[in-house]
């Protein structure tokens, strides 16, 4: 089945949403995080990215990779946005240190190879 350019864009916002959620708790310690409120609120947005990039993606390109949870990436996505008030911080933590770099590494091998450039 040949994926259509909306899915791979979005695979490809939420590869970015990743790198960006990794770059800003680089180094880190879950208490400097906690204590940066600028730093959670960039990573609580990347984090809606990754959600609805993956809300977005169609219905036959996650059945075709259904080793990624996209229902509970897009249910991390409805808490951040609809129950700010509820996010917690622990769980977003684990999934950075615990699961995103798996994440990023199925999502990747979802893109099609770079054009080689002259």
């Amino acid at each position: 089945m040949q994926s259509s350019n909306r899915d791979i864009a979005s695979v490809w916002d939420m590869v970015q949403a990743i790198q960006y959620i990794q770059a800003f708790t680089e180094n880190l310690s879950f208490e400097a995080y906690l204590n940066d409120m600028r730093t959670v609120s960039a990573v609580e947005r990347q984090f809606e990215i990754l959600g609805e990039a993956a809300r977005r993606i169609s219905e036959d390109f996650r059945q075709t990779h259904p080793a990624i949870d996209w229902q509970r990436i897009v249910g991390l996505r409805n808490i951040v946005i609809h129950r700010y008030d509820e996010v917690d911080q622990d769980i977003l933590w684990t999934i950075i240190n615990s699961e995103l770099d798996l994440l990023k590494t199925q999502l990747k091998v979802l893109l099609p190879p770079l054009p080689d450039q002259p």
